[in-house]
């Protein structure tokens, strides 16, 4: 099934997903979108847990909307804990997203939030109250990294963010560490915030670095033995990078941040390696 830009995908377990043909990539292609999001999100951000014991709104950034997998997975993970969700998700297009709604069936992982999902579409916003948790849902459609630059938020800062961007090579504007610099300042220090990715690149945990974050090893998902975790404080990491990674980020060829939207890959410069020895994290 298709519809301009987008088609309907079944994975080798025979899972449904969704693929882009303009960006030539299938939505969580390997275990589905709804095993992967529980997986790299849900359980990694301790969801569940952190929701529980938190009193007041608690903001979760959706970067990398799509077709709404990972959003939609945290709502029915957490619908059972009581507290007040404030989702706000980002993307460049609804149009993933459009699509999905139209085969909701198909994938699997809608489970009864088409309304809402098609309020947010309508309106930009949504709201419903659940047994015990209120969610409120908004979403922000442009170029993030110059929401980033240019936004003082009004979404408040984010206890969690869920990051799925396209990767690096082909999506670079959304991997630099002027981005992640910025990110990293949009959150409140007495907040604690973690942010997982799929990715273990080394480039990747070096950006994450630089920016101010702490990072760490993250759970495995689908053919990936290790994901990413980064955090503003190492509470919320529970395997930080070691001194045994620095010295294999100083081997690597590819482990210097993206400086400007546009993928290359190159060892450390000195000064990289310098402000990374200095890190916190390492001390």
């Amino acid at each position: 099934m298709s519809a301009p830009g987008y088609s309907l995908v079944t994975l080798a377990n025979g899972v449904r997903s969704v693929r882009s043909h303009a960006e030539a990539e299938t939505f969580h292609p390997v275990i589905g979108p709804a095993a992967e999001a529980e997986a790299l999100y849900v359980r990694q951000l301790r969801l569940r847990e952190r929701l529980a014991a938190h009193t007041g709104e608690f903001v979760i950034w959706d970067v990398g909307l799509g077709a709404a997998a990972n959003a939609l997975t945290v709502l029915h993970a957490t619908r059972d804990v009581a507290g007040h969700l404030r989702l706000v998700s980002f993307d460049h297009t609804l149009e993933p997203l459009r699509f999905a709604l139209q085969h909701a069936s198909e994938l699997g992982y809608f489970g009864g939030c088409e309304p809402l999902v098609a309020t947010l579409l309508a309106e930009g916003k949504a709201g419903q109250t659940h047994g015990p948790q209120r969610i409120s849902w908004e979403t922000h459609v442009g170029d993030f990294p110059t929401w980033l630059r240019q936004t003082s938020p009004a979404c408040g800062a984010p206890h969690a963010i869920l990051f799925d961007a396209f990767s690096p090579a082909k999506n670079p504007e959304m991997w630099t560490l002027p981005l992640f610099t910025s990110l990293f300042q949009r959150l409140d220090p007495a907040r604690p915030c973690a942010m997982p990715t799929y990715s273990r690149a080394t480039l990747l945990r070096v950006t994450w670095l630089l920016a101010g974050f702490f990072v760490g090893v993250g759970h495995a998902t689908g053919e990936k033995e290790e994901t990413t975790l980064a955090a503003n404080t190492l509470a919320l990491l529970d395997e930080p990078l070691d001194h045994k990674w620095l010295a294999r980020a100083r081997r690597s060829t590819s482990a210097e941040p993206l400086h400007e939207a546009k993928y290359r890959q190159a060892p450390l410069s000195e000064e990289t390696w310098a402000r990374l020895q200095a890190h916190p994290q390492f001390q």
